[in-house]
């Protein structure tokens, strides 16, 4: 059980809740009203827990859990034990997460710090949460149930939407946002992008005058940056979830749904499609274009477009078969120098 000095917990779920909002198939003729209070690992829970099992490492211990009910792949019905409920889903790990998320909902307690600094025009929500410490701007609009926390910073104009979090610490400008974005702690949204013009007499800054546009259910990561566009936006689309101490340059467009893994660094002017994943410290140029369903491995580096659908490994990046011949003929080189020696 997570510890409740932390985390708000609702009192109970039935298994025809848990069904609707896990996207589970439930067992003929069972009991649709039986209670169960939390979610549990599969070795903790007990008879009145959800758990869940869907990696082949987990199998083992599946076997011999307690737990009152389990989520599972329809291929591993076999080892769910007798007396422990089957819930069957075709992605186990979405569905937990939908079932934990039920048992723990974010919750805001609506109040407006005395110790907050809210501008006589700014509106918001209601249902809101205004930590002390956070500022907000003139002609701000926040959504309903919006939790800015302490020492949060959203400057004058900023629109979010409804159910929206700013973490401590965050800054928030020249921004237009939707419902449920989350700006986790320490991340800078709207701030100048790197704009300069070169020249022999030194770099002259160019003023930077787009804004950040984010769709609805989206998170940034802590001590990340989303510059501004330089003319025109940059765009986080809906469902995209970018991690900590990534880098989004100005008038870049994600698509939606995109995973950008910590420390990608994404160079000006890149486009992306939807369902895009980058995984941890890969590096884009700049004016490039990503496909849709394109999935670059870790420490990447791309100079070149990429198409829908590729699987990239390497720097510079090329498709991972490519990658993988790379890395054997260098292996047999290494092999016969040292057979030479």
């Amino acid at each position: 059980m997570a510890d409740s000095r932390f985390f708000h917990k609702v009192d109970g779920l039935t298994l025809e809740d848990i069904a609707r909002v896990g996207e589970v198939t439930l067992p003929e003729g069972i009991d649709k009203s039986r209670v169960f209070v939390d979610v549990a690992s599969i070795t903790e829970a007990g008879e009145n827990d959800i758990s869940w099992a869907f990696i082949p490492a987990m199998r083992e211990p599946l076997s011999q859990t307690k737990a009152g009910a389990v989520i599972v792949p329809e291929k591993f019905l076999e080892f769910v034990p007798a007396g422990v409920i089957p819930l069957v889903s075709s992605d186990p790990h979405r569905s937990y997460g939908l079932v934990a998320s039920a048992f723990y909902p974010h919750q805001v307690e609506a109040e407006i710090s005395p110790k907050a600094n809210v501008h006589e025009t700014a509106v918001i929500g209601e249902g809101s949460c205004v930590a002390a410490g956070a500022y907000i701007g003139k002609n701000v609009v926040l959504g309903k149930r919006c939790d800015i926390r302490p020492n949060a910073v959203i400057e004058d104009g900023v629109q979010m939407g409804d159910d929206c979090v700013v973490g401590a610490n965050a800054t928030v400008s020249h921004c237009v946002a939707g419902n449920k974005v989350y700006i986790y702690p320490g991340a800078h949204v709207g701030q100048d992008g790197f704009g300069f013009a070169m020249s022999a007499k030194g770099p002259v800054k160019v003023p930077q005058l787009g804004r950040v546009v984010i769709g609805d259910d989206v998170e940034i990561g802590s001590s990340t940056t989303v510059d501004r566009g330089a003319m025109g936006d940059t765009v986080i689309g809906s469902g995209s979830r970018i991690d900590n101490l990534v880098q989004v340059a100005h008038n870049v467009k994600l698509g939606r749904c995109c995973v950008m893994v910590s420390q990608v660094g994404i160079a000006g002017s890149c486009e992306f499609g939807d369902f895009v994943v980058a995984g941890g410290q890969v590096g884009f140029a700049g004016h490039l274009k990503i496909g849709t369903g394109a999935q670059i491995a870790a420490q990447s580096g791309l100079m070149n477009d990429v198409p829908a659908g590729s699987v990239l490994m390497g720097s510079p990046a090329v498709p991972r078969v490519e990658f993988m011949r790379q890395q054997i003929a260098v292996r047999n080189l290494t092999k016969k120098k040292k057979s030479a020696e």
